[in-house]
């Protein structure tokens, strides 16, 4: 079982999520990053799974909108902790 599952729910935030998801690598918590995608069209998605094809990512065909996106990773999570 994970430590902590860390959940990013983002649209259209390539360059800021790469940062983000990069500075989570940094750290010596075990973790599993859960990154769902609500309907991006910068290539967000597709630099997530070039980039970072260990994180485990949820695209939505529309944007769902912040609170969903966070429960349905919820529903998919299985650490010990959750970070939204």
């Amino acid at each position: 079982m994970e430590t902590l599952t860390v959940i990013v729910p983002f649209h259209n935030e390539e360059k800021f999520l790469e940062q983000s998801v990069n500075r989570l690598l940094n750290n010596n918590i075990f973790q599993k990053i859960l990154l769902i995608d609500n309907n991006s069209t910068d290539g967000s998605s597709e630099m997530i799974k070039k980039e970072f094809p260990y994180c485990k990512l949820i695209q939505n065909k529309v944007n769902v909108g912040f609170s969903k996106a966070n429960n349905q990773a919820i529903k998919k999570s299985k650490g010990k902790y959750i970070l939204l």
